[in-house]
């Protein structure tokens, strides 16, 4: 398993480091596929010194899965505890899943979601309204209730992903009733 700890405004010291390593090391353990763990802890300026401190991790495994959690608190220490609490009861939901999935269809194939991360770029180009953030990602062939399943564990509204029903790039997104719409663009 990787780890890698980044800190926007905020010096890791090692007892910080320390401790983070010793929180993420029992995810391998619920997530045995794990391979890649992103922590990034940071300090905002905010009017409510309780939101200040960020911790956000973010975690894949071989199949392209991808878990992603944010906590805000006071203290550094108690915003990584609320991360990793939170981390472990997604896992436990995206494990529940799998099986019933797994269960209701004895043919299943791997569950394989994923959408690895966006490498960014930004720009500052002044004043002029322009595009200031490019994503690139790959694309994974999945199934729509496959790309529901990644959006909702993503807390996304939209996902862009390969339909292997249509064999297109298509967009799922969630409608304001809570339903989910699909975008399945034709050429002319």
């Amino acid at each position: 398993m990787e780890l890698s700890i980044h800190g926007h405004n905020l010096e890791i010291t090692t007892r910080l480091r320390n401790y983070v390593e010793k929180k993420t090391a029992r995810l391998d353990r619920y997530m045995p596929n794990l391979y890649s763990v992103q922590v990034d802890l940071s300090t905002e300026n905010t009017r409510s010194a309780v939101e200040r401190q960020v911790a956000q991790i973010t975690i894949r495994d071989d199949r392209g899965t991808i878990l992603r959690a944010e906590e805000r608190n006071s203290d550094i220490f108690a915003a990584v505890d609320a991360v990793i609490d939170k981390l472990y009861r997604q896992i436990e939901r995206y494990r529940g899943k799998r099986k019933r999935k797994q269960r209701g269809n004895a043919a299943v194939e791997a569950f394989n979601l994923g959408e690895p991360l966006p490498l960014e770029e930004e720009e500052d180009l002044g004043g002029i309204p322009s595009i200031v953030r490019t994503k690139r990602f790959a694309l994974h062939p999945m199934s729509a209730e496959e790309a529901i399943d990644q959006m909702e564990l993503l807390g996304h509204d939209f996902f862009v992903f390969f339909n292997t029903a249509d064999d297109g790039i298509n967009v799922l997104y969630r409608r304001r009733d809570e339903n989910y719409g699909l975008l399945q663009p034709e050429f002319d």
